[in-house]
């Protein structure tokens, strides 16, 4: 048994994709330089502005998912901060773009 909690997200990928009942993206971790967790699902909230995400299940069996509330909002916060980062370069391309032709 391992008593130590200590994860650290060591690499962070983003895929699009077309939006599809409400999931724009996949994403996919490295913890600790040592386990990749991938398809993990980035959804746009129905009710508010943001994202949430869903670890992946075949029926009712869960793949893989945090068992703990700290690592469970790690992950989140490493996948989310990306997500931002990944759009905010998207957007800025857009603008520049866009600036240009004027």
């Amino acid at each position: 048994m391992i008593n130590s909690v200590n994860i650290v997200i060591t690499e962070v990928k983003i895929d699009f994709i077309k939006p599809q009942e409400g999931i724009v993206a996949f994403a996919s971790v490295v913890i600790n330089d040592a386990v990749c967790l991938s398809s993990i699902a980035i959804h746009k909230k129905l009710s508010s502005e943001g994202y949430r995400i869903t670890y992946p299940s075949k029926g009712k069996f869960n793949i893989f998912h945090p068992i703990n509330k700290e690592v469970g909002s790690a992950i989140e916060q490493a996948i989310l901060t990306k997500l931002n980062e990944v759009m905010n370069r998207v957007y800025d391309r857009y603008d520049n773009a866009n600036n240009s032709c004027r």
